[in-house]
């Protein structure tokens, strides 16, 4: 008996093995299929709409990863905007922990979009490379404030 017994308890550990990375391979589908579709995403800062009623895209900050906003976040650049943890920045990043509370910022300038750091204790990112001084950016550059990684697009 104690043989049936064992084979039994052998079986119901597979049995619960198996429930186990089966749940976790639903769990990493799902996730998976959760991050948002182009055209899809949420946005920071209010579009302006155009004569026709059409929201034109324009110069933007799209998040690529972040601990506060969701991949894919649109960041409108048509006027200037500043990065911190404080509640007066356009772009609050109150849950990262590596962001100052005035960071950085993009100002427009001459019709370019030209990021500084604001004197942040961690620095900002361009292209992964520290930022010195100020850097005029161009479609593709990725930044990085705090923890929060942006991509520039028009």
């Amino acid at each position: 008996m104690s043989d049936q017994l064992l084979l039994a308890l052998k079986a119901g550990f597979v049995i619960l093995l198996f429930l186990f990375v089966w749940r976790v391979l639903r769990i990493q589908a799902r996730d998976l299929r959760a991050v948002p579709e182009t055209g899809s995403a949420t946005e920071i800062r209010s579009p302006r709409r155009g004569t026709t009623g059409e929201i034109p895209l324009g110069p933007r900050l799209v998040v690529l990863s972040s601990p506060i906003y969701p991949p894919g976040t649109l960041v409108r650049l048509d006027s200037d905007v500043a990065f911190g943890r404080a509640a007066e920045n356009d772009v609050v990043l109150e849950g990262d922990p590596y962001a100052s509370s005035q960071h950085s910022a993009v100002v427009v300038r001459n019709g370019e979009r030209v990021v500084r750091d604001l004197g942040s204790t961690n620095g900002t990112f361009v292209g992964g490379a520290p930022l010195a001084g100020e850097h005029v950016l161009r479609i593709g550059d990725e930044l990085r404030i705090g923890e929060t990684e942006l991509r520039y697009e028009e």
